[in-house]
């Protein structure tokens, strides 16, 4: 019996069949230490629900800050459209409409995050 577990050791130090070995280790304990406790799924469906009642609470708050950031990037933008006019550059359609671009979005973003999470702003 002691020489076929040598044998086993000796085939086992190959570095490929070792890091099988700690792989399939570490995927059984982690299986093990699931919370599904034989198909009662309870505990993750409860922390799901939490987490989703949490993010739900701030969804105001990133649509303000949206508005925020549209508005400073509005202002920022108007001014550096200006200071190209004012050189006479060649690009100030295009520093124009990535300015519009960039305010549109942001304004889109804070009206689709309270649809995506279901709540109202």
């Amino acid at each position: 019996m002691f020489q076929k577990a040598k044998r086993l050791m000796k085939k086992m130090t190959s570095a490929k069949k070792m890091q099988m070995f700690m792989l399939v280790l570490l995927c059984g304990t982690t299986a093990a230490m699931a919370q599904n406790s034989a198909g009662d799924y309870s505990a993750g469906t409860t922390a799901l629900a939490t987490v989703t009642e949490e993010i739900a609470k701030y969804v105001p708050f990133v649509v303000k800050l949206c508005y925020a950031i549209a508005g400073v990037v509005a202002i920022v933008g108007a001014i550096s459209v200006y200071i190209a006019m004012n050189n006479e550059e060649q690009d100030v359609k295009k520093k124009i409409m990535m300015v519009v671009g960039a305010c549109i979005f942001l304004i889109a973003a804070a009206q689709a995050l309270p649809m995506f999470f279901g709540v109202n702003a």
